[in-house]
């Protein structure tokens, strides 16, 4: 293409030579010329003159212009990074480029050669700019402010509520500004970069912008914020951890890792990010899109290291203990949801949004089938052995302190279950705890509340299930009772009150109440019986045999004695429920016994009588003590 460029230039020379030359011959010819001709020839005069000119004044241009180059190139290569320098000078190499291409230089050999050189130097000087840019975010970076914000002091690399992220001055300002970041929805700015040298870096990044260097420019910036964001995190002491590492931890190492994870992702977000998407403002005020786009790249690796930490939690294996913790996690993705949506508006936050909108689902959804899988726990719970003693089952104990701390996250468990209220859950809720007493239906449930009810129902089908453990039968209402009774309290002396509703406690008073008549009949109903006056009338005058009475008092004695020395070692945990279920059968006993000496004193005989009523009395205050005892050595000779 060159080579036929270069042969239609020689053919059109060729024939401005011709037609000059047989213009010249004319002239020789001495021909009279007509006023037309002479019109022609003078206009022609006048344009060569013209151009002539022109060529000894583009000759004497271009020997300037090259010699500002050459200085140009000089001052570029002496630079020592004063940013006024450079900015000037970068500025009359632009001009002097733009004064070039005004010369139309594809035209002309000269001014070709003279343009590459002006753009060589005009790159030259960027690669310097970009340079300086970069030292200066390097070297201007606010280390101390940058070190300040920290985790307060710790044992064992654990955080409890008490601990919080503090300044290391321990400025009451920073401190209530912190714990507004931490426990509200309040972001604080730092100042990343020394705001002296603000003004300087916008003119440097406006220069390089101008000049059409917005990829050169974006990648200093993007190269050096990068690795100071990475800094925070490890500030943070936030560590990469991925699948294999979580998989690896004891749960106590994982506990403590989350903990600081849902404080330090708040204090990234609303400290960190938030001050990073300030400096872009300010450095590319001009540019909203680069400003955007820096910000985004800056911030990607951090955010996914913060996120895939998350993610590599939400695919372990479902433990009940990691519920409140994941929950945690949970509710700090959701509370900075609105905060990245803000910092990332545009397409460049797509990403952002998409990945944590991913993992904030990820998260909650582990959290659904942790607790479903808890409920699944608690119903496959099984037991070879009765519990000692018919006391309150480690099983109850655990199901209750478990979901007395997930109160404190009711409005993330009502949202994530709201999809998970099956007519079965409905159904346990209402019918596994119907009595004949009471009525669910002015109640109205929560997703929450309906599973705790289906949870509680569970845990009970469970404790029936035990139940059948013991071959007493009084043992078993005794250890369904405490169990009841326990669970009861439980909710009444908590914030699960509300949760599982007041008709819930009523109906749960009134099933261990139950179990207590239950006890009661089974225990004394067949020794109680021997004491009884009613069949007295059965006998002329009132006279029962006196072998029959004797023997109903031996039988009783017996069957008291056999009581005493099982239920002794029986067990009713609560001092209150304990007493007052030993004064319902000191009434019942001692009474009955009382009348029926009373009554046949004369026909049994003062040796026969082991015990006075005193003695019945206080021996019943040893039931359900826990430790088996035995009446023989306390018999009357």
């Amino acid at each position: 293409m060159e080579n036929c460029n270069f042969v239609m230039e020689t053919l059109e020379e060729e024939k401005l030579i011709a037609a000059a030359r047989f213009i010249i011959r004319e002239l020789k010819s001495d021909k009279k010329l007509s006023n037309e001709v002479i019109r022609i020839l003078e206009d022609l005069g006048t344009r060569l003159a013209s151009i002539a000119k022109i060529t000894e004044t583009n000759e004497e241009e271009f020997s300037d212009i090259k010699g500002q180059i050459n200085s140009f190139h000089d001052r570029v290569m002496s630079w020592d990074y004063e940013t006024n320098e450079c900015l000037k000078t970068v500025d009359e190499v632009r001009r002097l480029i733009e004064r070039l291409e005004s010369f139309n230089p594809s035209e002309n050999s000269e001014g070709h050669e003279l343009l590459r050189k002006a753009n060589d130097v005009l790159q030259l000087s960027m690669a310097k700019v970009e340079e300086k840019l970069k030292h200066m975010l390097v070297h201007n970076m606010q280390h101390i402010e940058a070190e300040r914000l920290s985790f307060g002091s710790t044992e064992d690399d654990e955080l409890d509520d008490s601990s919080s992220f503090s300044f290391g001055d321990d400025s009451d300002d920073d401190s209530i500004q912190i714990e507004s970041v931490i426990r509200g929805s309040e972001v604080y700015i730092m100042d990343l970069i020394n705001p002296q040298v603000i003004p300087d870096l916008k003119s440097i990044a406006n220069l390089m912008l101008d000049s059409s260097y917005n990829k050169e420019c974006s990648q200093a910036f993007i190269s050096v914020r990068k690795d100071a964001l990475d800094d925070c995190l490890c500030n943070l002491t936030v560590e990469k951890t991925g699948v294999e590492d979580v998989l690896k931890m004891e749960w106590a190492t994982l506990n403590s890792r989350i903990r600081k994870w849902t404080k330090a992702l708040k204090i990234f977000v609303r400290v960190y990010l938030a001050s990073e998407k300030f400096l872009c403002d300010q450095i590319f005020e001009v540019n909203e899109s680069i400003s955007s786009f820096c910000f985004s790249e800056t911030s990607k690796a951090s955010i996914l290291q913060l996120l895939n930490f998350a993610e590599a939690i939400a695919v372990s294996p479902r433990h009940p203990e990691k519920l409140p913790r994941i929950l945690d996690m949970y509710e700090v993705l959701v509370d900075i949801t609105p905060d990245i949506e803000s910092f990332y508006p545009d397409d460049n936050g797509l990403f952002f949004r998409t990945e944590f909108q991913d993992v904030l689902t990820e998260v909650g959804d582990y959290a659904v089938s942790t607790f479903l899988e808890f409920k699944n726990v608690v119903g496959s719970n099984t037991s070879n052995t009765p519990l000692t003693g018919g006391g309150i089952h480690h099983l109850t104990r655990y199901v209750m302190n478990y979901i007395r701390p997930l109160i404190e996250y009711s409005n993330s468990l009502n949202y994530l279950l709201k999809d998970h209220v099956s007519d079965q859950d409905q159904n346990a809720s209402s019918s596994a705890d119907a009595s004949p007493a009471f009525d669910d239906e002015s109640t109205c449930f929560s997703p929450m509340g309906f599973h705790f009810q289906s949870l509680m129902s569970v845990l009970e089908s469970n404790l029936e299930e035990k139940s059948r453990l013991y071959k007493e039968e009084a043992l078993r209402h005794i250890f369904l009772m405490n169990n009841i009774h326990y669970m009861a309290e439980k909710v009444k002396g908590s914030e699960l009150r509300p949760v599982l509703g007041d008709d819930w406690i009523r109906k749960h008073n009134w099933k261990f109440q139950h179990y207590i008549m239950s006890y009661e009949r089974s225990a004394w109903s067949s020794i109680l019986n021997l004491l009884t006056l009613r069949d007295v009338w059965l006998y002329d005058w009132g006279a029962m045999p006196n072998n029959l009475v004797k023997d109903r008092l031996h039988g009783f004695y017996t069957g008291f004695e056999e009581i005493y020395k099982s239920q002794t070692g029986w067990s009713i945990p609560n001092s209150q429920l304990c007493e007052d279920l030993r004064i319902s059968m000191s009434v019942k006993v001692i009474q009955a016994y009382r009348s029926f000496v009373r009554r046949f004193a004369y026909q049994i005989g003062e040796k026969y009588i082991r015990y006075s009523g005193d003695d019945l009395e206080n021996y019943l205050l040893d039931l359900f003590k826990g430790s088996s005892r035995s009446l023989h050595s306390f018999h009357r000779k």
